[in-house]
């Protein structure tokens, strides 16, 4: 049972897709806080810290240049990991080398004690244009890493392989982003690794048994909402994350409140 956690990645970590209607963003590792905070107080074993450096829209590079030091600095007891998605993204990406810089990264997190929680992101890829390339690469990425779980102070969870989760009811409009579902299934994949009870008023379970809905259809809509920004993105070298900052850069105690 871990009582201090930061997460660092991208829109993934973030919590992008599960949006509040103050305009923040929630996110899976908000849930996993909460649920740490929850079995914590059920135990009677003091509150539980949480801090998220994540950004949307970084790279690899830019999430261990920026993130990995500082959230070492806070010395939790566990650190998230997810990174290398929006790599993949990229027309050309070398996945041993993103695999040697996360497998650099887990090794300064067990070096500083610190037990680490890596972990992929969901496949999008049945929804998405060129969805079998990128599923290729996610596929590659993820042998190469996932062997990774057998190091002492290591827990992987690969929500890549999670079928369930590439059914369209848990993405968000975009298809790149998981909704609030999706990030409470990916949560309840995390507790459930740590050996922590998920929280039954999610609802995981229940939407799970759900039959599959449908698969989705790239409407010329969706093509100028989504597809061609992100295209103009790339284009001119700027990324969502411009200007951003974490939304919660230090340890601070999980209130024990409603999520949402």
């Amino acid at each position: 049972m871990f009582h201090s956690y930061a997460a660092i990645g991208d829109s993934f970590t973030e919590g992008v897709g599960d949006e509040l209607p103050d305009g923040s963003v929630r996110g899976w590792a908000d849930f996993v806080a909460l649920g740490l905070a929850e079995h914590a107080a059920a135990q009677s074993t003091g509150p539980v810290r949480y801090a998220n450096l994540a950004i949307r829209g970084r790279k690899l590079g830019p999430i261990l240049d920026e993130q990995l030091e500082p959230a070492v600095a806070l010395a939790p007891e566990v650190i998230s990991l997810n990174g290398g998605g929006n790599d993949i993204l990229r027309p050309k990406i070398t996945v041993p080398e993103v695999a040697g810089r996360l497998r650099g990264a887990v090794d300064r997190m067990r070096e500083a004690g610190i037990h680490v929680l890596l972990l992929s992101g969901a496949n999008p890829t049945d929804h998405l244009p060129l969805g079998n390339v990128f599923g290729r690469r996610g596929d590659a990425l993820a042998e190469e890493v996932f062997g990774w779980g057998e190091l002492d102070g290591v827990t992987t969870v690969n929500n890549w392989a999670d079928a369930g989760l590439r059914d369209i009811r848990y993405w968000s409009a975009d298809r790149l982003h998981l909704n609030a579902l999706g990030h409470a299934r990916v949560a309840s994949n995390v507790l459930t690794a740590i050996g922590v009870p998920v929280p039954g008023e999610w609802g995981v379970e229940e939407v799970a048994a759900a039959p599959p809905a449908g698969r989705s259809r790239n409407t010329a809509a969706y093509y100028r909402e989504f597809v061609m920004p992100w295209i103009g993105r790339r284009l001119t070298g700027r990324s969502s994350g411009d200007g951003r900052t974490a939304k919660r850069p230090t340890l601070e105690p999980v209130p024990l409140t409603t999520t949402g």
